[in-house]
């Protein structure tokens, strides 16, 4: 169970008139309320004899791999002793540089990292509508969604609450890292009575989004929702085609150039002429490095760099595709 609140708890707690704006005082209000808010969910799930556990997580924890793989294996063994993990965000460490940001992209990223079955976003609004149900009578809510299309993300664009933040964007993010490792998605109503047990009664509720049926395996999941992006590379309509319709790897001589400051082993973005992301790997080569490389033939990069280099730029084992052409 992913869920916020420590901040809001801790600032009560501390008798504070208005929530702080300086990051000190924000970890301060975080740090008190952290335990406020676990003891609150111990007491609600002990009613049912269960047990919660506390887990907190910064985005440092889904990028290094190791740490990942403690993540998983921590909430692994609490679901095998039959303890409910309480996940937040550690906002007494994080910063804005390492955070999440909102608590539908740190849902799916544990839904991935946990290969859950099924996660369930919710909200203060039923679902995804064709319009804003606040303002238009009209709006109609979308029962399933099979693929997340432009279209579909342009309907999130207009659809927001003020009491979250994120609105309905954040969940169609969420909904893209969910359905790609192959986890259905709901959206509904938190408000609704007995909104879980419908939902996990198959009752048609809220929004559905229906999971790729290609596996995507747990290393590729972290390559391409766990890792940061340190930049982009720009390759031409021939690499395209080969990363994604014959599996090879990213080569020099496709790339025609690269954006950011990054560094060997860093994720980056793949991009093709158009700008579109379509695919995102750990590269072999800073981004000088490539600089110098780009457009070359494996045969021709050793007069340019020591003989001792990658043949590949991103290798086809640390690459994954994001959207197939």
């Amino acid at each position: 169970m992913v869920s916020s609140g420590a901040i809001a708890a801790g600032v009560e707690r501390l008798g504070l008139s208005v929530r702080p704006t300086l990051i000190p005082e924000l970890q301060a209000a975080a740090s008190v309320g952290q335990g406020l808010l676990i003891e609150q969910y111990a007491n609600l799930f002990k009613k049912y004899n269960l047990n919660v556990g506390q887990v907190l997580l910064t985005q440092a924890d889904t990028t290094h791999r190791q740490q990942y793989l403690n993540a998983r294996n921590t909430i692994d063994k609490l679901l095998e002793f039959g303890v409910i993990p309480i996940i937040n965000e550690n906002d007494t460490t994080a910063i804005d540089e390492i955070r999440f940001g909102d608590n539908d992209t740190l849902a799916a990223l544990v839904a991935s990292l946990a290969n859950a079955d099924l996660l369930i976003v919710l909200t203060d609004i039923d679902g995804l509508y064709t319009g804003n149900p606040r303002t238009d009578k009209e709006a109609k809510l979308i029962d399933q969604v099979d693929e997340i299309t432009e279209e579909i993300e342009a309907l999130a664009g207009g659809i927001g609450s003020n009491l979250a933040v994120g609105g309905m964007v954040t969940k169609i993010e969420a909904a893209k890292v969910a359905t790609f490792s192959g986890i259905g998605m709901v959206i509904a109503n938190g408000k609704k009575e007995n909104v879980l047990e419908e939902i996990m009664s198959s009752k048609p509720v809220g929004t559905f989004f229906v999971p790729r049926k290609k596996e995507v395996a747990g290393r590729k999941r972290w390559i391409a929702f766990g890792r940061i992006s340190k930049g982009k590379i720009i390759v031409d309509d021939g690499a395209k085609n080969a990363l994604c319709l014959k599996g090879k790897s990213l080569l020099a001589a496709g790339v025609i150039r690269s954006e950011g400051n990054f560094i060997a082993d860093d994720a980056v973005d793949i991009a093709d002429m158009n700008g579109c992301v379509f695919a995102r790997g750990l590269t072999n080569y800073s981004a000088s490095e490539l600089g110098q490389i780009k457009g070359l033939k494996t045969s021709e990069i050793s007069s340019v760099l020591s003989d001792d280099f990658e043949q590949e730029v991103i290798h086809r084992d640390c690459l994954v595709i994001l959207k197939q052409i």
